[in-house]
């Protein structure tokens, strides 16, 4: 999963620009991504004119996935507000929407911690089929109380992202909810969480039905680690994902120590700083195990950078 290319496929289906004047030609088997077109001087964008299409057109009704992409022009004050918003007003047009990434924004766009988000709890309520929600930036970003049966699958993809964001993740209701991603970023660009923060999720008390959690690009992998180490929500899951973060061998070892890994069935902690000692105790363990991309601190000064920060 890449931040400096737009993605090429989203919830199974390949992504393809909306480009006005040729229409939905494929809407039930297409991801269709939608953007400011920054070479229109006059602020021309693929938004304005999908909206305009007829509301009795019966290809919007077909649509599952959209992809929202840059919707920057000359300034970034209003983050994604309006975008929401107009997604949220066309939920009788879109009865078919069960997919839904909203910032598809590479580096040479915005870099990911100036992304300008909003509250995404219309979106949540105005589909309650949606059944998977990504989204990238975490400043601006919010989340009200909310119940959605309909969810499977929530991906936040921050380089800082803040506490309020990750303890609202927590208290909401997601019954169904099988994939939880979170990017927890630097404290740098606003990523103050902490493992209390966490607590309702490591404890097992949330999400009945989580599969996957992924708590990733953490800069305080090593803490994050110990807590999960006897956490019950590794007794019920099948993949932990700790990659993109600092993980080294103290956290490792704590995971060991848990003796939860062997209820696993993949461990993924790419871009880390674990000694290939330790790496072969966590093998050891029968856990598939994803340790690509080793990191050296040596070779920056004894400092451990996550992957994606700024």
């Amino acid at each position: 999963m890449s931040i400096w290319e737009h993605v090429g496929e989203f919830a199974g289906l390949p992504v393809r620009d909306f480009v006005p004047g040729e229409g939905l030609t494929d809407p039930a088997g297409t991801a269709y991504r939608l953007s400011v077109d920054h070479a229109n001087a006059d602020g021309e964008s693929m938004f304005e004119h999908f909206w305009g299409l007829s509301p009795d057109d019966p290809a919007c009704g077909q649509i599952v996935a959209l992809v929202i992409g840059d919707w920057h022009q000359i300034d970034n004050e209003t983050g994604a507000a309006d975008v929401i918003a107009a997604l949220a007003a066309a939920r009788d047009r879109l009865p078919a929407l069960r997919a839904l990434f909203i910032g598809d924004i590479t580096s040479d766009e915005f870099e990911i911690s100036w992304i300008r988000q909003a509250d995404v709890t219309p979106i949540l309520t105005a589909y309650p089929a949606l059944e998977n929600l990504r989204i990238r930036g975490g400043e601006g970003l919010a989340l009200g109380p909310v119940r959605h049966d309909g969810l499977r699958a929530l991906v936040i993809e921050s380089g800082g992202l803040p506490a309020s964001v990750v303890r609202s993740v927590c208290a909401a209701e997601f019954p169904n909810l099988e994939h939880l991603e979170l990017w927890l970023g630097s404290e740098d660009y606003g990523g103050d969480a902490t493992p209390q923060d966490l607590a309702p999720i490591l404890s097992g008390a949330v999400f009945p039905r989580l599969k996957y959690l992924g708590l990733r690009d953490c800069e305080w992998a090593d803490a994050l680690a110990a807590a999960l180490a006897d956490a019950p929500v590794l007794r019920r899951i099948e993949t932990l994902d700790l990659s993109l973060g600092t993980l080294g061998d103290e956290g490792a070892v704590a995971l060991l120590s848990g003796g939860n890994l062997s209820g696993l069935k993949r461990l993924d902690i790419h871009h880390h700083y674990v000694s290939d000692e330790v790496l072969d105790g966590l093998k050891g363990t029968g856990v598939e195990l994803n340790a690509e991309d080793p990191q050296d601190p040596s070779e920056n000064d004894g400092y451990r950078y996550i992957a994606v920060s700024e």
